[in-house]
């Protein structure tokens, strides 16, 4: 599943094109390094995410294979791995 739409389902974000802006800045990293909103994502993947105020890391649990998924099954793709309060984007 492409990593943008997986931010989507999950509910890390809320809009597809807004996981798309935020790959292109470079505010969402898997593996420390700055990922494409069409590159794929693996179960096992750290996804780190930074918003204005917060940056969220967390690793991949599952890859669902239907377009959506129930708001208790979305909690399920992940695991928080660290997730702390931040000043502004770096």
């Amino acid at each position: 599943m492409r990593l943008d739409k997986f931010l989507v389902v999950a509910r890390l974000v809320k809009q597809r094109a807004r996981a798309k802006e935020m790959c292109d800045a470079g505010h969402i990293k898997i593996g420390g390094k700055s990922a494409k909103a069409g590159r794929n994502v693996n179960e096992g993947e750290t996804v780190e995410l930074t918003f204005p105020r917060r940056r969220l890391v967390v690793q991949v649990t599952k890859v669902p294979a239907a377009k959506s998924v129930s708001k208790e099954a979305a909690r399920t793709l992940y695991d928080v791995v660290a997730e702390e309060r931040t000043g502004e984007l770096e």
